[in-house]
């Protein structure tokens, strides 16, 4: 798995992470193209993003995070339950709310 390797910064996302509501929840269905793509678009823009897996997707939770950290090029920031949490950074660094060591969140 494609984990955030500094632990500073990994505590720092899993805090901002708290605070969110899913975005996205994956149903019956798994990993559609929409799915994909609605994962992509609020990934980019929002950096932090943390998904419910619903009772109802048989999927292993480990591996649709380990296929949507791929699919997205993002990290897991962490895996708890039925619900993940990934982070891609902004391409410019001034967009970016997350970075270690700032103490921007």
């Amino acid at each position: 798995m494609k984990y955030i390797k500094s632990s500073k910064h990994r505590a720092l996302l899993k805090s901002a992470a708290m605070g969110l509501s899913p975005a996205l929840s994956i149903g019956k269905n798994s990993l559609t193209a929409e799915f994909l793509q609605s994962l992509s678009e609020n990934i980019e823009k929002n950096e932090l993003i943390k998904i419910q897996i619903l009772k109802n997707c048989e999927d292993d939770p480990i591996e649709l995070a380990e296929t949507l950290a791929e699919r997205s090029h993002s990290e897991i920031v962490q895996l708890i339950g039925r619900k993940i949490v990934l982070y891609k950074p902004a391409k410019e660094e001034k967009n970016r709310k997350y970075e270690a060591g700032t103490g921007r969140s």
